[in-house]
């Protein structure tokens, strides 16, 4: 870094990337930002710059003390230890600024000596202190998933048996009463419960009744008859419920019935043609469904407006994913067991190229990843 990027840095002001330090004497203090940097997306301390963002400076003998005070910080004060990285930045003839780095950690969750688990929250950190939220970042590191988590109250006999054993036939060429095992064992042996408890994909996939554990996890839909939500009157409105392929496939009817339907040049008798393509809508809804953040006790949302719809998941994207990312192809499964589930229910094909296949059949597609709300929105421009 030289003096043009470092005055760069500092003309934007901190953020949760970037944190300004006069000087740090305490080794604990500084623990606790290196733990919620590793905690989040990583990013940089600049010592030697106040939090307006004057340059102060440190002399070589600050230099010389930081560095050791950064190296015990990292390894006595952070669990499980971490390497940052030191970068000396001249800006005058006698003093200089320390820029430390930190990269998003790979051993997540990151914790102080006291235990305490340390987040960015803007440009300032703060414990992470709800079940939930230890939970995402555990599910960040790829510990835990939320559609392995149990779920309260339901078990084996909560599973639609019916519903299962036409599932299990089509899927594996025989049926449930001609295995050697019982159907119980068959569940677990699917990952779809433990001891006898059914996990979040065994509810969502299979489960009788799963709204009534499960209220969050369900479609609330809503079709508008202006651009915004403020307004008293709505022109349709569903909760969808059930298991998770009577929501997707509700979920389309719902929006399909609420777009127009193009005569073109077909005869009057004609059903006209969907407004926007029904295989981008199924793509997109599908991976709402199966993509979204389980630890989140949110609803997935889908508004119609006159000039677009909006399918708003829980959850922002998963680990270093980006926008760039996922529409050039590449994925991330946050909830690998319903995935694989939902290969075999949906029209979900799990390989990274559903947005692809949206963007292809309807280009005015707009993503946008919103890591403040902790959300991911698909805004889908209609031709009015």
């Amino acid at each position: 870094m030289d003096q043009h990027e470092l005055l760069d840095i500092i003309a934007n002001g901190e953020d949760s990337k970037h944190q300004f330090k006069a000087n740090i004497t305490n080794e604990v203090s500084l623990a606790q930002e290196f733990v919620a940097l590793s905690n989040s997306e990583g990013g940089q301390i600049l010592i030697g710059v106040a939090d307006d963002g004057k340059l102060v400076g440190l002399s070589e003998h600050d230099i010389i003390r930081l560095n050791q005070l950064i190296s015990n910080a990292a390894s006595q004060h952070v669990k499980p230890p971490i390497i940052p990285t030191t970068e000396n930045i001249r800006i005058s003839q006698d003093h200089l600024v320390m820029a430390v780095k930190i990269q998003p950690g790979i051993s997540r969750p990151y914790m102080d000596n006291d235990g305490a688990i340390w987040l960015k929250c803007g440009a300032d950190k703060r414990k992470a202190i709800s079940r939930e939220e230890i939970q995402r970042i555990f599910q960040s590191s790829g510990i835990m998933h939320g559609d392995e988590v149990p779920v309260a109250g339901m078990n084996v006999g909560d599973i639609d048996t019916d519903y299962f054993k036409k599932f299990f036939k089509k899927t594996y060429g025989s049926s449930v009463e001609e295995q050697d095992i019982s159907l119980p064992q068959i569940i677990e042996n699917l990952n779809l419960s433990k001891n006898g408890s059914l996990n979040v994909s065994g509810a969502l996939l299979f489960g009788k009744n799963t709204s009534f554990r499960l209220p969050a996890f369900i479609v609330k839909a809503v079709s508008w008859p202006t651009g915004d939500i403020s307004g008293s009157e709505y022109i349709d409105s569903e909760d969808i419920d059930g298991k998770l392929e009577d929501i997707f496939n509700r979920s389309v009817g719902f929006v399909t019935r609420n777009l127009l339907h193009r005569q073109g040049a077909r005869s009057v008798n004609s059903p006209g043609k969907l407004e926007i393509p029904r295989e981008a809508l199924e793509e997109l809804i599908a991976n709402a469904l199966i993509h979204r953040d389980y630890f989140i006790m949110s609803h997935v949302k889908i508004f119609i407006f006159p000039e677009r719809i909006e399918i708003i998941s829980p959850g922002h994207l998963p680990n270093n994913l980006t926008i760039e990312n996922i529409k050039s192809g590449n994925s991330n499964i946050r909830n690998p067991i319903l995935a694989s589930f939902a290969t075999k229910i949906l029209p979900y094909r799990g390989l990274g190229s559903g947005i692809l296949r949206a963007l292809r059949l309807w280009p005015d597609i707009e993503f946008i990843d919103d890591r403040e709300r902790c959300l991911f929105k698909v805004i889908i421009k209609r031709k009015v």
